[in-house]
């Protein structure tokens, strides 16, 4: 995942908009180190706000809790959007899928404003387990009873309800399920604006 500043351009603030973070990208083991690293780096700018928008198809679950509670110790926004990387002025509409939707959990607000997709797969990995005669072989593995109980107490943590964990663990492998405004709201995942 990488991170980088964008200025917040509502209306004609100009030189004066707020500054936030954006985090775009698959979430690694190495996301959490890298994301306090870059507050580090950009501890002087004095506009920028505590708020991250997300724009990620997921990654590392793990990781992606430890991030989430980066974000809830330093009372940390989440938004789903995007920026353009050239610059154009934004946000526009994001993805926060499989992964990034635990991540985002750890914001102390979460929005998904319309039109941004949030969805939810079943926790799975892929093992290399060396190579035959037809290539190499893997092998998928699914959560475990003790890591989906991990998960739900961590949800429950951070305000939203493990029901959504639950959820995400009964689809169908494969299957990425897009959760409605309905279901954001039923189980305190996100609003639709600030």
């Amino acid at each position: 995942m990488t991170f980088r500043v964008e200025s917040l351009d509502v209306g004609r603030c100009g030189a004066r908009c707020p500054h936030v973070i954006v985090a775009d990208g698959v979430i690694e083991t190495s996301t959490p180190q890298a994301f306090i690293d870059f507050l580090k780096s950009g501890a002087e700018d004095k506009t920028l706000k505590r708020i991250v928008f997300f724009n990620s198809r997921g990654g590392n679950v793990v990781a992606s809790m430890a991030f989430g509670h980066i974000l809830r110790e330093l009372r940390i926004a989440g938004v789903v959007g995007r920026f353009q990387s050239d610059g154009e002025a934004g946000p526009y509409i994001g993805e926060c899928l499989s992964a990034c939707v635990y991540a985002m959990m750890g914001a102390v607000r979460r929005v998904a404003p319309p039109g941004s997709e949030v969805a939810l797969h079943r926790m799975s990995i892929v093992e290399t387990e060396g190579e035959g005669w037809f290539g190499q072989h893997t092998k998928r593995s699914f959560a475990d009873a003790p890591m989906v109980a991990v998960l739900a107490r961590y949800a429950q943590h951070m305000g939203v309800n493990p029901a959504l964990v639950r959820a995400a663990e009964s689809l169908p492998p494969d299957t990425m399920h897009v959760l409605t405004p309905e279901e954001m709201r039923r189980w305190s995942f996100a609003v639709g604006q600030f």
